[in-house]
């Protein structure tokens, strides 16, 4: 992972709250936040919280007794996240997961959506996030699935590989969709010190749109993604995000979009 992959700066974040969370993001949050609610936990603590999809299901679904903080190391992910209504008191703290600022066996819960990918030492983030969590509590988050399974993350990939062909961006099969392998995520966890086997589920789901160009904009420009265009094309931005609409287009229909979207959602035990 190229350390710009973590870069949700600028504008990003507002049109990644706009564009992608609706997507392909709010499918997953209410399936994670079912998922973490039926574990009744009392403490619970997101992590790569982002604008807070997952934090806002969890805040609606968790028993009423439950305290929930959320976290992320993106500053402006968090600010975008702390201005939409929640249903219930959120703490938001900036954190990084690979040194929590938190005491031992703190949490019942802990939960992330889609940012394992992003974890430059996945073994020592597990390592911490065991190491907050208390003995019985469990670890529940979700990667997506190979690129090949996301059919609008391939069709963007494939569309700016046309129009860089000596050198693609490459974000989206690099970073999100590039910690898809069970082996090794099974391999990861045990490395950072979780003894229980995880229970694994590949779930698949749909991604939704009125037309092409709300999914264009989303992943050129409300992802790091933009940085990879802006960099190879200053200037063309709008351009490129046209082309990337013109080619979803092409495979979906200019129409309403109804499309595969797939991930896996993980479980394991302290």
């Amino acid at each position: 992972m190229d350390v710009a992959d973590r870069g949700f700066t600028g504008s990003i974040p507002q049109l990644y709250e706009r564009y992608m969370v609706p997507l392909i993001f709010e499918p997953f949050a209410a399936d994670l936040a079912a998922r973490a609610a039926a574990l009744q936990p009392g403490a619970v603590l997101e992590i790569a919280a982002g604008t807070g999809v997952l934090t806002r299901h969890l805040a609606a679904g968790l028993p009423p007794a439950s305290s929930l903080i959320a976290s992320d190391l993106n500053a402006g992910m968090l600010d975008m996240a702390a201005t939409l209504e929640t249903a219930r008191p959120v703490e938001w703290r900036l954190a990084d997961a690979m040194d929590l600022p938190f005491a031992d066996a703190s949490f019942d819960l802990v939960a992330c959506q889609f940012g394992a990918m992003f974890f430059p030492d996945r073994p020592h983030a597990y390592g911490e996030i065991r190491r907050v969590l208390k003995p019985g509590g469990f670890f529940l988050f979700n990667v997506w699935d190979h690129i090949d399974c996301n059919e609008l993350a391939a069709t963007v990939t494939a569309a700016l590989a046309e129009a860089f062909p000596d050198d693609p961006p490459r974000f989206m099969a690099r970073t999100p969709h590039g910690y898809h392998d069970i082996g090794q995520l099974r391999a990861d966890l045990a490395a950072g010190g979780f003894e229980r086997e995880a229970d694994i589920v590949t779930l698949p789901l749909r991604a939704c749109a009125e037309s092409p160009s709300g999914p264009a904009l989303g992943y050129c420009q409300g992802t790091p993604l933009r940085g990879e265009i802006e960099a190879r094309a200053p200037g063309r931005l709008p351009e490129l995000t046209a082309r990337v609409a013109q080619a979803i287009g092409d495979r979906f229909g200019v129409g309403a979009i109804d499309t595969l979207i797939q991930a896996h959602v993980v479980i394991v035990g302290r």
